[in-house]
């Protein structure tokens, strides 16, 4: 990881995609770059040409708030949650609904698909992690469920991912397909989706997790707490390796670049 001072950030053009008629909760770039997704508080779910900026679709379908949106690591799919407790699968191509995934019993606030697009991941406010045939998704129940969505009805198979005894507020896959899941009660776990383990049980910040991210090699996960602090963690014995704090008045997102470097985003004083 570089820890080094940020330098200068170049910003050439900026567009603005404003056709909601909600707050805009999430947004997802396709694989290829070649369009946006947008989820709004207005219960649609938005697709956007990045580079015209032309609306291409404006999907319904969701009874409430779309919470978040994802494309799948092969671009043929996305997924998007609901205050209305479920889970849309797309077709990326056609624009068309093929599954709605029910099982979560409150808002599901976030979803994850697998390096190789056949497992999701869901979690919410029913603090429950559910491990789905096909991707990753998260809630506030603080469980995971696996659903095999090869078949005409999805089958929710008896296993369920437990152990956080808050909200899921954000999942994340390694390329390797570990799954780390962060929540409301401030710890991260990292899990083994093949056999339902728990690997791992981070646990340092003092306010809820709102964003985690695997390091390219899987051997680090940073994570932003809900606050001014973000930390490093080595994955294989669980210890906070670094926490960095006061660059951002709150700390909204962390990934890593291909090359290992960290990057931040938030609001700043």
């Amino acid at each position: 990881m570089n820890s080094g001072a940020p330098g200068p950030l170049a910003v050439e053009r900026v567009k603005f995609f404003g056709r909601h008629r909600g707050e805009v909760n999430s947004s997802a770039f396709s694989p290829d770059g070649q369009r946006l997704l947008t989820a709004s508080e207005d219960g649609c779910v938005y697709g956007w040409e990045t580079h015209s900026g032309q609306l291409l679709w404006r999907l319904s379908g969701h009874t409430g708030p779309v919470k978040f949106c994802r494309f799948s690591p092969d671009g043929r799919l996305f997924a998007t949650t609901s205050c209305d407790c479920t889970i849309r699968l797309w077709d990326a191509a056609e624009a068309k609904c093929l599954h709605v995934l029910k099982g979560h019993q409150r808002s599901v606030e976030t979803v994850s698909f697998s390096p190789d697009s056949k497992q999701l991941a869901s979690g919410g406010w029913d603090k429950r992690v559910m491990l789905w045939e096909v991707q990753a998704t998260g809630s506030w129940d603080s469980t995971i469920c696996i659903w095999d969505l090869r078949m005409e009805i999805p089958v929710i198979f008896p296993h369920e991912l437990e152990g956080h005894s808050g909200n899921i507020s954000c999942l994340c896959y390694s390329a390797s397909g570990l799954l780390a899941s962060g929540s409301w009660d401030k710890t991260i776990h990292i899990w083994k989706p093949s056999t339902r383990s728990l690997l791992v049980q981070l646990k340092g910040h003092v306010t809820w997790v709102k964003s985690i991210a695997f390091s390219p090699d899987e051997s680090q996960l940073a994570s932003a707490g809900y606050s001014r602090t973000v930390k490093v963690w080595d994955c294989n014995t669980g210890k906070c390796i670094e926490t960095l704090k006061g660059v951002l008045d709150v700390a909204h997102a962390c990934a890593f670049t291909p090359d290992g470097k960290l990057l931040v985003s938030g609001a700043a004083d």
